[in-house]
């Protein structure tokens, strides 16, 4: 099953995606929902900061298997950082490469970008 949301470019959006992901997701193990709450946190933050243009969220669903993609129409690449211990910002992809079982990066069309990170319900984390 698949469902999508679309959210404006305002710091709202970032809670309405959290929620639209975690009411998704409310049939899953809790720990699978507390990873995807984060990483869409994460990446909607991002989209909101880095673009400033409306984005989407979209959450398929299987019982084996969970996409989560957020897009945005901005241009460019997200690229994982390296901040200092000191720095407020900067650690959104390496929490989502920690959480995630895969994550990418694609072209969106026609413009943009979507970062999208699966989870494996199924499969035992160590």
């Amino acid at each position: 099953m698949t469902e999508v949301r679309s959210y404006p470019p305002e710091p709202e959006s970032v809670t309405k995606a959290r929620v639209f992901v975690l009411e998704a997701l409310r049939s899953f193990p809790e720990d699978i929902i507390d990873r995807a709450e984060i990483m869409v946190s994460e990446l909607a933050t991002n989209a909101l900061r880095h673009t400033g243009t409306p984005f989407t969220v979209s959450v398929s669903t299987t019982p084996d298997h969970i996409r989560v993609e957020v897009t945005d129409a901005g241009g460019g690449r997200p690229r994982k950082q390296s901040p200092s211990p000191l720095e407020t910002s900067g650690r959104g992809l390496q929490i989502v490469e920690a959480l995630a079982d895969h994550w990418e990066v694609v072209p969106a069309q026609p413009s943009g970008k979507t970062v999208l990170f699966d989870l494996h319900p199924s499969v035992t984390r160590t």
